[in-house]
């Protein structure tokens, strides 16, 4: 019978960037993992935050060889979108690269842009830009930023009456930008986004509302896709109908000078994961210019709002198999010491898939598996892969435990699990460690938080504990 590491070298290219095996045991970002796991134990979730820097400084370099090749004369300027994870470390790996900025979602976004500008993280010239339909909280917390010398915090307008607030309550000039509701996919199951104001209104609202303000200034368009920046024909159009809508909008409003083409790139899920990003970098810097030099503008400064593509391949969870289970005659099940309900719900509630590797046993005979996580319900399971229906992972059939490792998880899953509160049949968050390179690129771990306590939750469930 084969071996587990015969398997994947003959059914992908491998190895590949992140992913290597020495001696049986993968290598991620050759990071040793089983040495990880020596030292903290299962379950885990890591954070390799090399990755971070890596993916922010490709797109940059990117984007400014593209308008370099086609003569583009706008800027390119790169924010990260917060709540793909508001982690402390997130952030400040993200903002050691030059010219980050930040784009908010929420009114508690704004404590987090408070908090590193203390710390030093982010400048006043910093662009923070203020996404989301609005409650109060946050359009008093976007005036209390405006008022206090945030000078590049830009409120992106989601509907018509939310500028009335800062005109009441901004001391002095401000930039603000629009968010266009971008009609969705033909198969979604509604037409036109619920966030952003009407194509049809814009011009109008800018009239009526922007235009003649002794305090705003209309600087920036948004423009954002559900399903991603993708090389489709709905993409493409739904583009270049956002760039004819900025040309138009150019010729009546001079100190418009900027759109924002959202989020929306993909990221790794799967060991057959092919994306073209220079190409489609290329296409739209190229396609932009063309429509505005078609219709006599200049072209706008580009912004980018990246996410999930930012932080999502510096995440992985690791697990310990520690039992096997044959429930009928062809349906044997590995149980791991976790659950993906709450470790990695996007598994459970999206049916997501991400990149499942053995960590160890590469060189053992493998077989056809379903996983299953710690929690009594029956959807806490995981037994597909993004190439496959199935899922095959090494034999157990010695003393050496199977470890296992899902990658790619780094966005989302811990604000969509709860970080921090009650989880599913109260299993606890693991431990997760934070792993960098120091100056010589030697490894360095951190601990960066325990595995979550029964104390915590009780604490959370109104459980006090008595007082001796």
């Amino acid at each position: 019978m084969k071996s587990y590491r015969e398997l994947i070298e003959q059914t992908f290219e491998f190895p590949q960037k992140e992913f290597k095996v020495r001696e049986h045991e993968l290598l991620f970002n050759d990071v040793p993992l089983n040495d990880i796991i020596k030292e903290y134990g299962t379950p885990l979730k890591l954070t390799y935050l090399p990755r971070i820097s890596e993916n922010i400084r490709f797109v940059q370099a990117t984007f400014n060889n593209a308008m370099e090749r086609f003569k583009y004369k706008g800027k390119y300027t790169y924010c990260y979108c917060t709540k793909s994870s508001h982690f402390s470390f997130v952030l400040e790996e993200a903002l050691k690269n030059t010219d980050v900025h930040i784009e908010t979602s929420s009114s508690y976004d704004i404590p987090i842009v408070r908090s590193l500008y203390e710390r030093g993280r982010i400048t006043k010239d910093t662009y923070i830009l203020c996404n989301g339909f609005k409650m109060p909280l946050y359009t008093q917390y976007i005036a209390e930023l405006l008022n206090d010398g945030f000078h590049n915090c830009m409120p992106i307008l989601d509907k018509m009456g939310e500028i009335d607030e800062y005109e009441k309550n901004v001391n002095g000039s401000y930039q603000v930008g629009i968010r266009v509701a971008a009609d969705e996919e033909p198969k979604f199951e509604f037409y036109t986004s619920r966030l952003g104001i009407r194509y049809s209104d814009i011009t109008n609202f800018y009239r009526d509302k922007i235009e003649n303000s002794p305090k705003a200034s209309l600087k920036m368009l948004h423009f954002f896709i559900n399903t991603g920046i993708k090389d489709t024909a709905y993409y493409w159009s739904e583009l270049s109908r956002f760039i004819f809508k900025y040309c138009e909008l150019k010729k009546i409003c001079p100190t418009l000078d900027s759109i924002d083409i959202g989020g929306g790139f993909p990221i790794k899920t799967s060991l057959t994961f092919h994306y073209d990003y220079k190409y489609m970098i290329e296409q739209i810097v190229e396609n932009i210019k063309w429509i505005c030099d078609k219709n006599n503008v200049p072209v706008p400064n580009i912004f980018t709002e990246f996410g999930s593509y930012t932080v999502g391949e510096s995440g992985a969870v690791l697990y310990k198999v520690i039992d096997q289970k044959l429930q009928n005659d062809k349906e044997l099940w590995y149980m791991i010491d976790g659950s993906f309900i709450t470790h990695l719900p996007d598994a459970w509630g999206l049916n997501q898939k991400y990149i499942l590797l053995a960590i160890n046993k590469w060189d053992d005979p493998y077989h056809k598996v379903n996983m299953g996580g710690l929690t009594c319900d029956s959807m806490d399971y995981y037994n597909s892969e993004a190439h496959t229906g199935e899922v095959f992972l090494p034999m157990i059939n010695d003393e050496e435990p199977l470890y296992i490792g899902f990658f790619h998880t780094g966005a989302y899953q811990e604000s969509l699990g709860g970080y921090g509160g009650i989880q599913h049949c109260l299993v606890p968050a693991p431990k997760h460690v934070l792993i960098d390179r120091n100056e010589d690129g030697e490894i360095t771990t951190k601990l960066f938080a325990p595995e979550q306590t029964s104390e915590s939750m009780l604490r959370v469930l109104g459980y006090e504990t008595p007082k001796k």
